[in-house]
């Protein structure tokens, strides 16, 4: 299962790009399975309830299963490379076809970038140390890598299908 980041600046539209690609790719009959990164502290378990009780007593693991949603919370160890969590949460995605993650601009995996000049910030694979493999832009780019057209979302679809094992 290949892993494929869409980064960005902030409001130059990774998430709605997200959401169309996977509208996209999920109609082609492909199963895509989403991670969203952010540097961001959050609780995304209720305190209080009976999974956050669990998790403070020391699980390193928590389910919960509802009529609709299943969920897993996974304890992290600090010292755990950023690569081997993207595993183990691409160990729960099994039967996926593809994982997008949304963000993470130090992942390893390639990286697309959504670019809109509008915003007024300099494309980020200008600097030659990333791992940016394409640029995303309807915006006029002088680059030496492929740039998508933002407004062709099957066309970036074939491209990153082009470009998984």
């Amino acid at each position: 299962m290949q892993r494929f980041h869409i980064i960005g600046g902030k409001n130059h539209g990774k998430t709605t790009l997200v959401a169309d690609l996977l509208r996209e790719l999920t109609g082609r009959g492909l199963r895509v399975g989403t991670i969203k990164h952010t540097h961001h502290q959050h609780e995304l378990d209720t305190p209080g309830k009976d999974s956050h009780i669990h998790r403070e007593a020391g699980a390193s693991v928590v389910g919960i299963l509802t009529p609709q949603l299943d969920a897993l919370f996974l304890t992290n160890d600090d010292s755990a490379a950023k690569e081997d969590r993207y595993t183990r949460l691409m160990a729960a995605m099994t039967g996926c076809d593809l994982v997008i993650v949304e963000g993470d601009t130090q992942a390893t995996a390639p990286q697309l970038e959504v670019w809109r000049a509008s915003m007024g910030t300099p494309p980020m694979c200008a600097d030659a140390a990333t791992n940016i493999r394409a640029v995303i832009s309807d915006d006029l780019l002088d680059v030496e890598i492929p740039i998508l057209a933002r407004s062709d979302v099957p066309a970036i679809a074939d491209w990153i299908l082009s470009q998984a094992d």
